[in-house]
């Protein structure tokens, strides 16, 4: 999580990848409503809530829900947060064929908690340029420049150009 990469990562995609086999779905998915959008905050709310089976694609007729559960606790287990809270592969293999006890998964991945799933990437853009005398706000795409003169306010705007960005490090006061 911090960069460094361990065998623990692989392990983290594998858990990954076995929700994703079991719900038939990917893990982002911008079609579905935000509760559902991102597979690991919602596979981790139904274990909470004890309905983990709702995770299993619904489109199957049958299955075994002694290996579905299986299969899901050896997934959360995978996913933790922390690398040391993972189990080695050998032991995902072992809990998988019935012959490791699956330990409970005890806490919450820390990525669930710390992180804010919420998209805010269109809010930038919509927020409106702020202005005072003799200042130079940047927006998402234009500079206003306010200059107090004694006939009264006069505005100009003008659009970014990234090379000023880039060439200048930022836009200075009075562009």
């Amino acid at each position: 999580m911090r960069g460094h990469l361990t065998s623990k990562a692989h392990v983290f995609g594998f858990g990954v990848v076995c929700l994703e086999i079991l719900s038939r779905r990917s893990n982002y998915d911008e079609k579905l409503d935000l509760e559902r959008k991102y597979l690991l905050p919602w596979a981790w709310s139904l274990y909470e809530s004890k309905r983990h089976l709702e995770l299993v694609d619904q489109s199957l007729s049958s299955f075994d829900e002694q290996e579905a559960t299986r299969m899901i606790g050896v997934a959360l287990l995978c996913v933790q947060a922390s690398p040391a809270l993972r189990p080695a592969m050998s032991r995902v293999i072992a809990m998988l064929l019935g012959d490791a006890k699956i330990n409970p998964v005890m806490k919450k991945p820390s990525y669930l908690t710390d992180w804010d799933f919420n998209d805010i990437t269109n809010t930038f853009c919509d927020e409106e340029p702020i202005s005072s005398e003799n200042t130079t706000i940047m927006t998402a795409t234009t500079t206003t420049t306010t200059t107090t003169t004694a006939t009264g306010v006069e505005s100009m705007a003008s659009p970014i150009m990234l090379s000023e960005v880039i060439n200048n490090g930022s836009l200075r006061e009075g562009m």
